[in-house]
C-alpha cells in the first residue's frame, strides 16, 4: 500500500514542520510544505493533482469546484479555522472529500484585535512617516493625533469587536458599534452604544470592521457609506477584504476624502507587487497578521494532525460546515 501523501499549503515561515508532530501520523505519511502560494488554479492543480490530504491554512488558497473536480486522488481537506469561506463545500461533499476544520489559541483572537490597533495607533501617532523623516535627517515632519474623546466605531460586536471595545475606552473613546444583529441591550452589556449602519459611517473617528463575510455584508464599506465618513476619519480592517468595496475605497484615498486606512486584509492575497494602494502615503499595510502568532499556529496544526490521525484510524473529526 502506498505512502499517504500530505500537502501542507501555505507554510509562507516555513515553520509548520516544527509546530506539530507530523511525524507522529500513521505511516509515516509522505509530506511536502508548500512555502509560496500558487500563482494561479492550473499551478495548484499541478501542485497537488498527487496528493491524498491537503492541508489549507485559512483562506489563503482558494478551493472552488473548478479545482476539487480537478483531483481525483484527494480524499481529506483540512482546513485551519473552524470556517473557511474559500472551500467549495458542496463540490467536496458530491466529490466524497472530507473537509475538517481546526481550533486555533487562545492569542488567536486577541492577536487580531492587536493587530487593528497596531494599525490604528501607527496612522494616529503617524510612525510610519516619522520614522521615514528621522532617517532621512528631518524632524517632526508632521502633527501626531490623539485618541482620547474620539469616537470608535465597530461594526461587529462579536469576540473581537469586544476586545476593541475594552480598548478603545481604557484610550478615553467613545465606543458605537452596529452589526445586523445587534441590539442595544446587547451593546450596553459592554459599555457600548448601538447604533444605525449609517450612523455608524457618520458619526466614527476610527472605523474597524470587524464582520463575518457573507450575503448580508459583502461590499459594506461602499462608495456611498465612504461619503458619509468624516473627512479625517480612519478606516480599520482586519477582518475581510470583501466587505469593502476596492475600488471604492482607493478613489476615497487617493482624493482624500476619508484621511486613511489600515489593511492587514486584500482582495488578492499576496497582496500583487505594485498594487495601488502601495503608492499612497495615508495607509498602513499588514501581510494578513492578526491571527498570525505562534501559539496561535501551533494549536491550529496540531488540529490538522489529530484530525488527519483520525480520519485514517476511523476516529471521530471536527468536520467543517456551512
Amino acid at each position: 500500500m502506498s505512502r499517504l501523501a500530505i500537502a501542507v499549503l501555505d507554510d509562507h515561515q516555513g515553520l509548520a514542520p516544527g509546530l506539530a508532530d507530523w511525524g507522529g501520523l500513521p505511516g509515516p505519511p509522505d509530506l511536502r510544505y508548500f512555502t509560496h502560494s500558487a500563482r494561479d488554479e492550473d499551478e495548484l492543480v499541478l501542485w497537488l493533482r498527487d496528493f491524498d490530504v491537503v492541508v489549507a491554512m485559512r483562506e489563503r488558497t482558494a478551493f472552488p469546484a473548478s479545482v476539487i473536480e480537478r483531483l481525483p486522488r484527494l480524499r481529506l481537506l483540512a482546513t485551519t479555522g473552524l470556517r473557511n469561506a474559500a472551500i467549495d463545500l458542496a463540490a467536496c461533499r458530491q466529490r466524497g472529500i472530507t473537509v475538517t476544520g481546526a481550533r486555533g489559541g487562545r492569542s488567536g483572537r486577541t492577536s487580531t484585535a492587536e493587530t487593528a490597533w497596531a494599525l490604528l495607533l501607527a496612522l494616529t501617532k503617524q510612525v510610519l512617516p516619522s520614522h521615514q523623516a528621522l532617517c532621512q535627517g528631518r524632524w517632526q515632519p508632521v502633527l501626531a493625533g490623539a485618541l482620547s474623546g474620539r469616537v470608535l466605531g465597530l461594526a461587529g460586536l462579536g469576540n473581537i469587536g469586544r476586545h476593541m471595545a475594552r480598548i478603545g475606552q481604557a484610550f478615553g473613546m467613545e465606543v458605537i458599534a452596529w452589526s445586523p444583529h445587534l441590539t442595544p441591550e446587547r451593546a450596553a452589556q459592554d459599555g457600548v452604544r448601538a447604533v444605525g449602519c449609517d450612523a455608524l459611517f457618520q458619526a466614527a473617528d476610527v472605523l474597524s470592521l470587524h464582520l463575518v463575510l457573507g450575503s448580508s455584508t459583502a461590499g459594506l464599506v461602499s462608495a456611498q457609506r465612504l461619503a458619509l465618513m468624516k473627512s479625517d476619519a480612519l478606516l480599520i480592517n482586519t477582518a475581510r477584504a470583501g466587505l469593502v468595496d476596492e475600488a471604492a475605497l482607493l478613489d476615497a484615498l487617493t482624493q482624500r476624502r476619508i484621511a486613511g486606512a489600515g489593511l492587514d486584509v486584500f482582495w488578492h492575497e499576496p497582496l500583487p507587487p505594485g498594487h495601488p494602494l502601495c503608492q499612497l502615503d495615508n495607509v498602513v499595510l499588514t501581510p494578513h497578521l492578526g491571527y498570525v502568532t505562534h501559539d496561535n499556529l501551533a494549536a491550529f496544526y496540531a488540529g490538522v494532525v489529530d484530525n488527519i490521525r483520525a480520519w485514517t484510524l476511523g476516529g471521530p473529526l471536527l468536520l467543517l460546515t456551512d
